[in-house]
């Protein structure tokens, strides 16, 4: 998946070949916040003022802009592989939810 990101913002960005244009939408938001361009650098102006128009215009309406992702998440996994986690969270000297978000950034940053 290609995406943009600007403001903490991040936009998933597809490519329309029957108007050869390319299209993004933001992501982990509950509003729709959409915008396109001919060619990269007009998709990311495009986008920039798609999020600055989004922030405006809830300022605007007395409203708080969705804010993506908290930091926070749950994840259902078996109690055996919970019990292997917390060991090797422990084995390494860290809580469970450092040990997850380490490894995690690990898996994401290879």
């Amino acid at each position: 998946m290609n995406t943009l990101t600007y403001k903490g913002y991040t936009a998933r960005i597809e490519f329309d070949p029957d108007d050869n244009i390319l299209f993004g939408n933001i992501i982990g938001i509950r509003d729709t916040v959409g915008f396109h361009g001919e060619s990269v650098s007009e998709l990311k102006e495009a986008f920039h003022d798609a999020v600055n128009f989004y922030l405006e215009s809830c300022e605007k309406a007395g409203r708080k802009p969705n804010r993506p992702f908290s930091g926070k998440f749950v994840v259902r996994v078996d109690s055996a592989l919970h019990g292997q986690i917390a060991a090797a969270a422990a084995h390494t000297g860290k809580s469970l939810n450092k040990w997850v978000a380490d490894t995690l950034a690990q898996v994401v940053h290879e």
